[in-house]
């Protein structure tokens, strides 16, 4: 899968929680929100925020259809609200 069809994929899904991401799907996705930030923080200090914002429902879809192809429930995903010792067990997974 190339970056353009993972992107693509994300925003025709935004708000399919069900099925399976595939691993470059869910990696070119977190790439692409984490470049636009930069970028956008580079021109404004507000559109960084107004972005991810705008993104935060797909980006939580793509998220749980992830676990959902490792066999894990989206709920996992509340384990990054625990600093640290949740977000290196959603890297491991």
């Amino acid at each position: 899968m190339i970056f353009t069809d993972a992107i693509k994929i994300c925003f025709n899904k935004y708000t399919d929680f069900g099925g399976c991401a595939s691993r470059p799907e869910f990696w070119w996705w977190v790439l692409f929100t984490f470049v636009v930030g930069v970028a956008l923080g580079m021109v404004n200090r507000f559109l960084p925020f107004a972005f991810h914002l705008a993104v935060l429902l797909p980006t939580i879809a793509v998220a749980a259809r992830r676990l959902h192809d490792t066999d894990r429930s989206g709920w996992w995903q509340l384990l990054g609200f625990i600093p640290l010792i949740g977000w290196v067990i959603l890297l491991i997974w």
